[in-house]
């Protein structure tokens, strides 16, 4: 069963703090939809926590969401990529 939780389309398990990074970029007026993929377990110790931007496709981008040695695929989709792009390097410039 597909529900939706405001932009956010909620079908598949998500990671633990998976809501409070997708609220950064679900408020833009950018953002269509965000729908959450698919979950895989890196073999490797831990890595570093957030989202990250992985490739523009055609109807928006491919994020990743990485928390301890799990990543979650998060697809975007946008109005207006060269806003959300803006957006992105504003967000990532206040993360780092």
């Amino acid at each position: 069963m597909k529900l939706r939780k405001s932009k956010v389309k909620v079908e598949h398990h998500t990671l633990e703090g998976f809501w409070e990074e997708i609220k950064k970029i679900s408020s833009w007026p950018c953002v269509s939809s965000i729908i959450p993929g698919r979950i895989f377990r890196k073999n490797k110790g831990r890595g570093s926590r957030g989202l990250y931007l992985k490739y523009e496709t055609n109807t928006g981008f491919k994020l990743l969401y990485k928390v301890g040695s799990s990543v979650q695929e998060v697809f975007v989709v946008c109005k207006d990529k060269e806003e959300f792009l803006k957006k992105w390097q504003l967000l990532e410039s206040r993360d780092s």
